[in-house]
């Protein structure tokens, strides 16, 4: 995909607060003002949620190419993906920041090569082991929140669930990808696994 396949921001912030908000409603991209506790804000408000958490996880893997440069370009498909949620279905423009089937298959092409260099999995794993395997661990867990709340809005209203089919796949397999990358990352560093035992609890 080439860079300038979608329009760069042109934004110019003068101001943090503008008050506009003040009595419970907010604007979408498209314009159309909606309460606070609209279903499609609760969306992107939870995948802006979730591209602070890896922007923390980022931090950790700074010294872990290549998963450090892939957490950075999942922030900015987050925050495309952040513009098509907050946009109407059939308001979204032609050049508007969106996420793409591509998107899609390259993450699937980066998990699958971290995966093979992985052991097989003998129990479910807990998060731990090492700070950045609990915190890409938090991620998928407010990944899987994110798809979730887009997945209701998607049954919401007419024309909702072909607008957000994509987006729906990307967030499933993003959730996959930060559960290979949390395990990669103990692989990587020698950390230990910690692995479900139920039997732990008598």
């Amino acid at each position: 995909m080439p860079d300038s396949a979608f329009r760069e921001p042109n934004i110019a912030l003068s101001r943090v607060y503008t008050r506009s908000g003040d009595s419970g409603e907010t604007n979408l991209a498209n314009g159309r003002r909606v309460s606070k506790d609209d279903p499609r804000v609760e969306a992107y408000g939870t995948v802006d949620e979730l591209n602070a958490f890896v922007g923390r996880a980022a931090i950790g893997a700074a010294a872990l190419a290549p998963l450090d440069s892939i957490l950075l370009r999942v922030q900015h498909e987050l925050f495309n993906l952040g513009s098509q949620i907050a946009t109407d279905p059939g308001a979204l423009g032609s050049r508007q920041p969106r996420i793409l089937p591509e998107h899609i298959e390259r993450l699937e092409t980066e998990l699958d090569a971290m995966n093979t260099q992985l052991p097989e999995l003998e129990s479910f794993v807990l998060p731990g082991g090492a700070a950045l395997n609990a915190d890409l661990h938090v991620c998928r867990a407010v990944c899987r929140r994110a798809e979730r709340r887009v997945v209701s809005l998607a049954a919401a209203g007419t024309g909702e669930r072909e607008a957000l089919a994509v987006p729906i796949q990307y967030l499933n397999r993003l959730s996959d990808a930060f559960f290979v990358w949390s395990r990669w990352v103990c692989h990587r560093t020698g950390a230990p696994e910690t692995l479900w035992r139920p039997n732990e609890t008598l």
